[in-house]
């Protein structure tokens, strides 16, 4: 092993334990959804439910992007982000550590913005700003729960932080397709429809949620129409697993955009669990499936090839969600809304395990080319990008983010610090 490649994997492995409270959180999270469908769980505690949500979003793919947007940065107290929210997700789970907890929150989710104020600064830019206001929404939502908002009020918030964390990284790659300035006119408008809607709900709470439904299926139609996933959904390997996965998200997003549109506000039952799941396991974990192959080598420096069996949790996913969600809740049906569930549990997992089993590989295959003195993937590198542009890391990136949050072109070095995603 050369130095660079020992520097790369221990650079990848400390940024692995800003992941680990992540990763907990998100098995926690999942424990939860069992209990909240009724199902048997490993863990049983009256907390978990009542912090599903917030654990999700903030705890797991909060830590996810913040920790890619800190790699990007290159400074180091923007580490403070993941590792506030991943402490504080963590924190939720004892009723003692609670408030806790969501003060770390509200730190990780400001230390975030702070993020973005320097990268503002160095280069002011449209893509730039929506993922901002995604981030003042994250701060806006983990502040109002301090203050004692439920979470059915959160929901608006929480949704707008990945949703435009995930909408400006698309922006950054459909401009390989050379926008005209007012698509890109259009694209602000959306998001500032998006932001007047989370507002407007706290204030006007019909009003205001008829007017999210609206920007979102709005802001939905503009990344369909320009996001250059369609244009690579015809191609093989990566390419066209990640613009699947963009466009089955958009159309979940849509979704969730038209039941807001047409039902108002919700506060519980099945129009709550349509609209929740439509957004997070819909949209933003389908970004995050689709950008791992990207995001993990260049945050983690450790190498995650795309094989065709990543497609299988990918499409247990969504297969499950349709169920779950057309069936169970829109139609009301006891026994697909907990089959549904129950399956997309185990199309997370698989994910995960399917994810690991690929890098080890790599990674040990890696090791073994580099001893004998062939060509490999030294330290975990990160792979060729899939052919046409590349997405920006994201949720999810990814994270989602990346979010993460399909894949951008000419991706920059990953701690390259002028690159803010």
């Amino acid at each position: 092993m050369t130095p660079a490649e020992g520097t790369a994997r221990r650079t990848g492995a400390r940024r692995a334990v800003l992941l680990l409270p992540a990763g907990l959180a998100l098995l926690a999270g999942l424990d939860a959804a069992l209990l909240l469908l009724g199902l048997p769980a490993p863990v049983t505690t009256a907390r978990l439910p009542e912090v599903h949500g917030v654990l999700l979003v903030l705890g797991f793919a909060g830590t996810l992007v913040a920790l890619e947007r800190a790699v990007a940065l290159g400074s180091r107290w923007a580490y403070l982000s993941p590792a506030c929210l991943g402490a504080g997700g963590l924190l939720l789970l004892a009723p003692a550590g609670a408030a806790a907890g969501r003060l770390l929150l509200v730190a990780g989710t400001a230390v975030l913005v702070a993020a973005y104020t320097r990268f503002w600064r160095r280069r002011p830019d449209p893509a730039l700003l929506a993922q901002a206001a995604g981030a003042v929404s994250a701060l806006g939502a983990s502040l109002l729960w301090l203050g004692g908002l439920d979470v059915p009020r959160l929901l608006p918030w929480l949704s707008a932080f990945l949703v435009l964390t995930v909408a400006g990284e698309r922006l950054d790659l459909a401009r390989v397709a050379l926008l005209e300035p007012r698509a890109e006119n259009a694209f602000l408008g959306c998001v500032g429809a998006v932001l007047a809607g989370v507002v407007a709900t706290l204030l006007w709470p019909a009003p205001g949620t008829v007017l999210l439904g609206a920007a979102l299926l709005a802001l939905t139609a503009w990344l369909a129409v320009h996001d250059v996933a369609r244009r690579l959904l015809r191609s093989t390997g990566l390419p066209r697993f990640t613009a699947a996965c963009l466009l089955a998200g958009y159309a979940w997003l849509g979704l969730a955009g038209a039941l807001w549109l047409v039902g108002g506000p919700v506060a519980g039952g099945r129009p709550y669990d349509a609209v929740v799941h439509s957004v997070f396991l819909g949209f933003v974990l389908s970004m995050i499936m689709a950008h791992a192959p990207v995001i993990l080598p260049a945050v983690l420096r450790r190498p995650l090839p795309y094989r065709p069996v990543l497609a299988a949790p990918a499409w247990l996913l969504h297969a499950s969600l349709a169920l779950r969600v057309l069936v169970g809740d829109l139609r009301d049906t006891e026994w697909a809304w907990r089959l549904g569930g129950a399956l997309n549990v185990a199309a997370v997992l698989l994910f995960v395990l399917t994810a690991a089993a690929l890098s080890a590989g790599a990674g040990r295959a890696a090791r073994r080319g580099t001893a004998s003195g062939t060509a490999g993937t030294p330290g975990g590198a990160a792979p060729a990008a899939p052919a046409g542009p590349a997405p920006s890391a994201g949720p999810a990136a990814s994270a989602p983010t990346a979010v993460p949050v399909a894949a951008p072109a000419a991706r920059p070095a990953p701690d390259r610090p002028e690159d803010p995603r």
